[in-house]
């Protein structure tokens, strides 16, 4: 049986103040509320009241991934370069690893995720499709070199996870299991108490055939997804789409060019001309691993890099600088166009759809050209949708206006299919004794940012509220002051401790029952009982954290309501 928690005996220095350089909630408050401390930069310790939150979310994580028929397994951290060179993920990752060599100069790497790892293991253990398929999962620390850690546990260098494989011989059972985790997640944001959404994604770099996120809808998130009000229809930005079609552009008349002074940005292009930036296409040049390419969008939009990014990956894509147009007169900065690009690849927007016409740069100093028709004057080598989203684009879906909201990423679940296992060599024999290439998928919960999305999501003026299953405790019980008081806290805890219910017990001597009082309601237990000053009587106060309701209740009625609760 656990013990109660006696605040006089626990680990706990709780704060007025918030710490100057906080900016979420989570920050402000698990500080505050003595639950994480900060270590570094993106590095938190967890102190006892934290590490049972944490355990918690673990523990509902580690029981419906059970649930499903998951094998849990646990691998190393300090992980050897060469299974990252083998996916190229080494190079991949850039500067978000951290990489460290040993006292012989070996190449190691802390890990952020372990796809090569799962795959190497299931490649020694596993070699018929008799032992398929296999979920394999892990709750471990992960590591990536942030170059600004920020927003509290949100966002750190170091942060708890759990990472799940499944490995099957179909594409069937690859959707399969997908199903599975999908439905699993829901069950484990559900029993967490987050509000979230599943939504759309890009597979980017990881590749693979579908992906898709959970969302915890937060002003704090560093997310944005689209909703649609109309009908279902949910996405990350970078995997909103836009279907544009080709339409007649016959009447439009020939290139007419236009002599613009003084206007290399679609503002002054715009103000000069008296148009709308909408008119006019807008080219922007960026080096794809190492070669100039254009991008073309509308001159009212933004190109989405991360989005283009994503388009491209496993490609490095970045902006020109100055010294990229030297040696190069088809490219006259602020005047590009794409008519007579003949050396560079022009990637365009959709929304510039053959037959539209439009005001873009001539490659001449100081000129634009009119009437520059795409199909026309000239072509597009790949349509990809990579324009900033704006509320109000249509859905994909049904046409309506889109709505823009902020969330935090809490999951992530990808079909990888055969990308790791073509870089491994992972077969197994097949029913007609062949080699048969195995099928993958991956699913990801970071566990401690579930703690930081709760927080966002149900956290009040009063400090935290934290949901029953996750609490680190059912009720907190505070002894308002005198001996007697003190005497029936201690007593009824013990009693609820016996009947099950986890209890901390503000027992502290020498603090007043204001700062009692203050601190239970910033340390978020869904319950305060209070010993009070009814308690000679035998009488107590029973408070809903959440809703604030109270209640007066004799010893024997608050433990049957606190115990029919469990």
């Amino acid at each position: 049986m656990a013990q109660v928690q006696r605040m006089s005996r626990l680990m706990i220095k709780t704060l007025r103040d918030d710490p100057a350089d906080a900016e979420t909630l989570n920050h402000k408050l698990l500080v505050r509320a003595g639950y994480v401390r900060r270590t570094a930069a993106g590095i938190w310790t967890w102190l006892p009241l934290g590490k049972k939150v944490l355990e918690n979310v673990t523990r509902v994580v580690r029981e419906e991934m059970d649930a499903i028929g998951g094998q849990e397994v646990l691998l190393p951290a300090l992980l050897p370069k060469e299974s990252y060179d083998a996916s190229g993920r080494y190079e991949e990752y850039g500067d978000l690893l951290f990489r460290l060599k040993d006292r012989k100069g070996s190449e190691y790497l802390l890990g952020p995720t372990h796809e090569e790892i799962f795959t190497q293991i299931v490649k020694d253990q596993i070699s018929s499709y008799k032992d398929l398929p296999v979920v394999l999962y892990q709750i471990q620390t992960k590591y990536r070199d942030e170059a600004r850690p920020r927003a509290g546990v949100l966002r750190g260098r170091e942060f708890q996870m759990k990472d799940s494989y499944s490995f099957d011989t179909t594409d069937e059972g690859l959707v399969e299991a997908y199903q599975l985790h999908r439905a699993a997640y829901i069950r484990i944001f559900e029993r967490l108490g987050l509000d979230h959404r599943i939504v759309s994604a890009v597979s980017g770099a990881m590749g693979g055939s579908a992906s898709e996120e959970f969302l915890a809808p937060a002003p704090a998130g560093e997310d944005t997804f689209v909703d649609c009000p109309n009908c279902d229809y949910a996405a990350n930005t970078e995997a909103v789409t836009f279907k544009g079609a080709p339409v007649d552009g016959s009447a439009h008349g020939p290139v007419e060019e236009l002599d613009t002074p003084d206007t290399p940005t679609i503002e002054t292009l715009a103000a000069f001309l008296g148009i709308q930036a909408s008119e006019t296409l807008k080219n922007l040049l960026v080096k794809v691993d190492g070669e100039i390419v254009a991008v073309g969008v509308p001159g009212d939009r933004e190109v989405d890099l991360g989005k283009l990014g994503e388009h491209l990956a496993p490609a490095v894509v970045e902006l020109v600088t100055a010294e990229d147009f030297e040696g190069r007169p088809d490219l006259v900065r602020g005047y590009v166009g794409p008519q007579g690009l003949d050396k560079v690849r022009y990637i365009a927007d959709p929304r510039v759809a053959s037959g539209t016409a439009w005001v873009t740069g001539a490659n001449k100093p100081g000129t634009h050209a009119r009437n520059v028709v795409a199909g026309r004057d000239f072509e597009v080598d790949d349509y990809l949708d990579v324009v900033v989203v704006e509320a109000g684009d249509p859905c994909p879906k049904c046409g309506a206006g889109l709505k823009l909201d902020r969330a935090i990423e809490i999951g992530h679940i990808f079909q990888l299919g055969r990308k790791f296992a073509d870089a491994f060599q992972l077969d197994v024999l097949g029913q007609n004794g062949k080699p048969v290439r195995v099928t993958m998928g991956s699913y990801g919960i970071g566990v401690s940012r579930a703690v930081a999305a709760l927080v966002e999501q149900t956290a009040d003026e009063q400090g935290l509220c934290w949901p029953r299953e996750i609490a680190p405790a059912d009720v907190h019980v505070v002894a308002a002051g005198k001996a007697l008081q003190t005497e029936l806290a201690l007593d009824v805890s013990e009693k609820l401790n016996a009947a099950g219910v986890r209890v901390l017990v503000d027992d502290r001597a020498g603090v007043s029952p204001g700062v009692k009082f203050t601190d239970a309601e910033l340390i978020g237990v869904p319950k305060i009982l209070v010993a009070g000053r009814r308690s000679a009587e035998g009488v107590l106060e029973l408070k809903d954290r959440r809703t604030g309701e109270r209640e007066e209740l004799t010893v024997d009625e608050a433990i049957a309501r606190l115990t029919s609760q469990g």
